[in-house]
């Protein structure tokens, strides 16, 4: 399979058993569900939002979950704790821009403290609750993988034209967070993989109002990010933990 194919990848060096998508009922997240849900070698597989996804697969489990409310964390990694030790766990949520009062920023004057809040509540802060809960339920002798969607503009040595300050700043933020889970789980989970994804920019509600600024080409459907986000992830080692990777596998710098 190359990155351009569209079909479920065949994860062969690393089959999994046991897999959690946070955020199933995005764009991402529901491709990322179905490239799932034909892996033979999965027999758990959950799928965390606040509301169902218009299609949840035969194999999945749907768990009522918001990222920005620390008890449903608390209660769904519970109910998963039941049924064994996580092989991968993928946080695809993501907050750009929301109705007419929360929009990227243009410009300094365009600041709002409410906005920014909300951005870090979904960006990063979900994000970590979701590591705090869950890093526990990944195997401590078998190889486990945290991964959350990140953003190449929240990269601040790649930063060159500047805006978008609530998101790039919350998606910065998130690349710390995962470094810190990196380094805390070498000392117990010495198989475990934490990362952040850049997933190109996918024909997703999240893109639509900026869809207009892409390249002919560069917009990707959700279920060709996905499926290379997917063998992206098959192909990480213990020793890539800590570091970000677009979705044709190439790292890049925070």
């Amino acid at each position: 399979m190359t990155h351009a194919d569209s079909t479920s990848p065949k994860l062969k060096r690393h089959p999994l058993r046991h897999v959690a998508v946070v955020g199933a009922s995005g764009g991402i997240g529901q491709a990322l569900l179905q490239h799932l849900a034909h892996e033979p070698s999965i027999t758990t597989l959950w799928a965390l939002s606040r509301t169902a996804p218009k299609s949840v697969p035969a194999q999945a489990t749907h768990l009522p979950i918001d990222i920005t409310q620390t008890s449903t964390i608390k209660t769904a990694a519970e109910q998963i704790k039941t049924h064994g030790p996580l092989d991968m766990v993928i946080v695809a949520t993501g907050l750009l821009h929301q109705g007419p009062d929360l929009q990227p920023e243009k410009a300094i004057k365009d600041l709002e403290a409410s906005n920014m809040a909300q951005a870090f509540a979904v960006n990063a802060t979900g994000p970590a609750l979701v590591g705090q809960h869950f890093l526990p339920l990944l195997s401590r002798d078998q190889r486990g993988v945290f991964a959350c969607l990140s953003a190449r503009v929240g990269s601040i040595s790649d930063n060159q034209i500047g805006g978008w300050y609530a998101y790039r700043a919350s998606k910065a933020a998130l690349n710390m967070i995962l470094k810190n889970f990196a380094i805390e789980l070498r000392r117990t989970h010495k198989q475990a993989i934490v990362t952040g994804l850049q997933p190109g920019t996918v024909d997703t509600d999240l893109s639509k109002p900026f869809q207009s600024h892409v390249p002919d080409g560069k917009l990707l459907k959700p279920d060709v990010s996905a499926a290379a986000l997917l063998e992206t992830l098959d192909t990480l080692a213990p020793e890539d933990s800590g570091h970000l990777y677009d979705w044709q596998g190439q790292r890049f710098a925070p």
